[in-house]
């Protein structure tokens, strides 16, 4: 176990704060690795070619390998894209999505891949697998044998945390958005240093309306292909959804939601450490990190004000809201109360995997993580809005 100390200088909007210091004691992840897939590489090459030219293919030289790659494999998507069109098209048209999703919804490192993951292993569910959300126009003819080709070139464990990473575990669906060309705030994941990136596409708010039925209409035809390959209830997980109830409800009227919330005195330096191991791992530039903090500090804000507006919207019953400590604490129960409140049917046959998943798991050690006063106090006053409404106002962080 090792022990990173990092450094960050963030905005408050009126100049600049005193440096934070975030300590991580590390309890693995991800090492990088030079072959290593990076998550572009299944864009087709209409969608490669317009992330890096809206990005002005502003590429470090240390990382013209990974763009090579990534054009490289274009034409090769762009040609299974065709395949699986001229073989799928008409079934996925008219694939009809007959049971609401449930959208596992919250800030990111809130727990929403643990929940993931445990609703996945209901029989009755289907979800978007990591190759699905790779390689999201043509994952209906190429599942049957990319994926063997590839294994050996994919990391085993998420660069983030020491959680297990494969290509057919639970994925978030936001990245077969940007694999499909639909500008999405993750592009900032591709070009760290050129922040600000897509956030009109974190609430879909201000888009013009041909951007809005773009996004709309790539969105449902990627559960399309999904429910045309196993037509049972979708469960889904992108954090961006957290704030995009209006538009989920409008375009899946009858879907459920699970809310999850955790400790933000843990949020705020375990999204830090997300986004330096995925700028360092998958970006096309040597990441600089400035202006990180604030960044972390001002998306969960806009997050949460579109949260908070429209929760009204949801149908009673289609709504329930978790606590990623109760969760971790009493995990079959937790679950067992997700199954009832949202009337997702009986919990029994779920409880024989989440057992094993979660002995599985026995031995799971989260990063710990030391923060500044000065850091404590910016949470609490950046964040104060989320700190109230989910109960954190006592917590002493960890």
């Amino acid at each position: 176990m090792t022990q990173i100390a990092a450094s960050e200088t963030g905005m408050n909007g009126q100049g600049r704060d005193n440096k934070a210091k975030v300590v991580v004691a590390e309890t693995g992840g991800a090492r990088d690795r030079i072959w290593y897939a990076r998550g572009w590489d299944g864009m087709p090459l209409a969608a490669s070619l317009q992330l890096l030219a809206k990005n002005r293919f502003a590429i470090a030289p240390s990382r013209l390998g990974m763009a090579l790659v990534v054009l490289a494999l274009g034409p090769f998507n762009s040609l299974l894209a065709t395949v699986q069109r001229i073989v799928y098209g008409r079934r996925i048209e008219r694939t009809a999505i007959r049971q609401g999703p449930v959208f596992i919804l919250g800030h990111w490192r809130s727990g929403t891949t643990l929940l993931h993951e445990l609703l996945a292993l209901d029989p009755e569910h289907t979800y978007p697998t990591t190759y699905d959300c790779f390689a999201p126009s043509h994952f209906l003819v190429s599942a049957s044998f990319l994926p063997a080709l590839v294994k050996h070139v994919t990391p085993r464990r998420r660069p983030m945390d020491s959680m297990a990473f494969g290509l057919q575990r639970p994925q978030e669906d936001e990245f077969a958005l940007c694999n499909l060309g639909v500008p999405s705030p993750y592009w900032m994941i591709a070009f760290p240093n050129r922040r600000p990136q897509q956030l009109e596409y974190l609430t879909l708010e201000g888009l013009s309306l041909e951007a809005r039925r773009r996004w709309q209409q790539t969105f449902i035809w990627f559960l399309r292909c999904l429910t045309c390959r196993e037509p049972k209830r979708l469960v889904l997980k992108s954090p961006p959804h957290t704030a995009r109830l209006r538009v989920l409800l409008s375009l899946l009227p009858d879907a459920r939601f699970i809310h999850i919330v955790r400790d933000p005195y843990v949020l705020f330096p375990s999204t830090l450490t997300l986004w330096k191991r995925l700028f360092r791992q998958q970006g096309f530039q040597v990441p600089r990190e400035e202006g990180l903090e604030e960044l972390v500090f001002e998306t969960l804000v806009r997050m949460y004000e579109a949260f908070e507006r429209d929760r009204p919207l949801v149908p009673p019953g289609h709504l329930c809201e978790v606590r990623y400590e109760r969760l971790v604490a009493e995990p079959a129960a937790q679950l067992e109360r997700i199954y009832r409140e949202l009337d997702l049917g009986p919990f029994d046959r779920v409880r024989p995997g989440a057992e094993r998943y979660l002995a599985e798991r026995a031995d799971y050690r989260p990063n710990r993580y030391e923060i500044s006063d000065h850091t404590r106090q910016l949470i609490r006053r950046r964040w104060a809005a989320y700190i109230e409404r989910y109960g954190y106002g006592t917590t002493v962080g960890a």
